[in-house]
Formats: structure tokens, sequence, C-alpha cells
């Protein structure tokens, strides 16, 4: 997790898309979620949305281990920087699997 959260950012994922997508309406909390077309995801917050893309990148392989990745593109739009905060908290300690 991160303390600053611009209004646009990209991050590899460690997940599948069918992971991805099992997991994101308990990440949105409640928010309206939309899936537009495949590959993207609205999320109503405020007056405003967060807008999502996302696509496979090759697997991160760890000696024979070989896990799947996403890069996901982040654009919040009209949220400000308060109720983006919020959100991404929530949202990034929801996403977050495994670890101590």
């Amino acid at each position: 997790m991160i303390g600053h959260y611009a209004a646009a950012f990209e991050r590899d994922q460690g997940c599948t898309e069918a992971e991805w997508l099992a997991w994101l309406p308990g990440a949105v909390r409640g928010h309206a979620l939309t899936l537009p077309s495949p590959g993207t995801a609205q999320v109503t917050i405020d007056a405003g949305r967060l807008e999502l893309a996302w696509h496979a990148l090759p697997p991160r392989q760890i000696a024979l281990v070989r896990l799947p990745r996403l890069a996901i593109r982040f654009r919040f739009v009209e949220v400000d920087e308060a109720a983006r905060q919020r959100f991404m908290r929530y949202f990034d300690l929801y996403m977050q699997r495994g670890g101590g």
C-alpha cells in the first residue's frame, strides 16, 4: 500500500483475470460497478468515477513457479484527493493477498 494515490497510475496485480473479476465487487465496497466492455470497469465514486482497464502480462517466473499477472490502469475522473485516498486505502487492503 502507498500513502498517496495520483489521479492516474498503473500497477501489476498478481492474479488471473477471473480472480480479479471475482475480487473487484468486494474491493469497491458498495460503490456502483459496471463492466462496459472486456478488460474495463467503471466505479462510481461520489459525483465522479474510477475507470479501470487491464490486460494480461506474461507470467512472472521464479525458479519453477509461474505467477499470473495483469497490468491495471487506474484513472480517477472528477474524484477529489480525499475521496481517492479513502477509496484506494480500502481497495488495496481488500486486494492484498497472502504475505504478512
